[in-house]
């Protein structure tokens, strides 16, 4: 993202684009303010700045008298945008994240030792510390200090965060409050069908991995479960941090596309047992592949060594 964007303008961009592509909206379908709020979950506010940016950049066309309106198609929903989906919001966010996972940040220190190590203002350092407390992976100390959590940096993180998904998601499907959102179904089997299809176009790593947190938080909130849907969802804060600095051609595509819609299909057809079975195989599978790509880049990175 752009830097003058602040987070929850952020969110409202990657809504809104991820909106007109799902929907595959062609050129002057008109989209009201009060639509894109309800649909991302935020204030009209954010979505408008959100909008404005988009103008800018040709995707959008604004008109007094109507509003807000798709300039280009869902299929040229690329180039500039995606880039600007994909790249970091946050310079010194990103910087702190990075010299985090390469261990040159203790677990505990001050905003002025961060400001140092980071070459960052103190606004910024301070911005950054408070957008990782909100995504769960820093802490407040007494006095000026910060304590720096567990991350999902290692193989042996990502297999207890698998092992806790396993026993939340399978689970929520088979709870007796499940009662899943049809209509929100038809979104997320559209969104899963134009991966398949080719029809979505290309897709930066943002848009890939938050269409699948989309649909797994989305499950989750189907059981009514509160403690169930905070708790995936703080995975997938800690999850989007690590998840973003992988390769694109990591991320899986279309094996991952048929898993979702057989998993969407027996929930909609009301086997939630076939459901559940799906979604603790489909774990399962996530977790084998990042074992292997974790012991793939492990062996990169030794032949890379002198």
């Amino acid at each position: 993202m752009t830097p003058e964007l602040t987070e929850s303008q952020q969110k409202a961009l990657r809504g809104i684009v991820a909106h007109v592509r799902r929907e595959r909206l062609p050129e002057g379908t008109h989209i009201p303010e009060w639509t894109l709020a309800k649909l991302i979950g935020t204030s009209r506010s954010p979505v408008r700045v959100a909008l404005e940016h988009l103008v800018n950049l040709g995707c959008m066309r604004y008109d007094r008298n109507r509003g807000y309106s798709v300039s280009a198609s869902f299929e040229d929903f690329s180039g500039e945008v995606l880039e600007q989906m994909s790249s970091a919001d946050d310079p010194a966010y990103m910087r702190m994240a990075e010299s985090r996972f390469n261990g040159a940040i203790p677990d505990s220190v001050t905003e002025a030792d961060l400001t140092r190590a980071l070459d960052a203002s103190r606004a910024d350092v301070r911005k950054a510390l408070l957008r990782a407390q909100n995504e769960g992976w820093v802490e407040k100390e007494a006095g000026y200090g910060w304590r720096f959590l567990p991350m999902i940096d290692s193989l042996e993180a990502y297999d207890d965060m698998y092992s806790l998904r396993e026993a939340i998601e399978p689970a929520c499907i088979l709870s007796p409050k499940f009662r899943p959102d049809l209509n929100e179904l038809r979104h997320l089997k559209q969104e899963q069908e134009s991966i398949l299809d080719g029809s979505r176009g290309p897709m930066s790593a943002t848009e890939r991995f938050e269409m699948n947190a989309r649909l797994h938080e989305a499950i989750v909130s189907w059981s009514g479960n509160q403690f169930a849907l905070q708790t995936v969802r703080r995975l997938d804060r800690l999850r989007r941090l690590a998840e973003y600095r992988q390769a694109p051609q990591r991320l899986p595509t279309a094996d991952l596309a048929k898993e979702h819609l057989e998993i969407l299909a027996a929930i909609e057809r009301g086997d939630t047992l076939a459901a559940a079975s799906l979604m603790k195989r489909h774990i399962d599978y996530a977790r084998l592949k990042k074992a292997v790509s974790q012991v793939f880049d492990h062996a990169e990175a030794e032949n890379r060594s002198p």
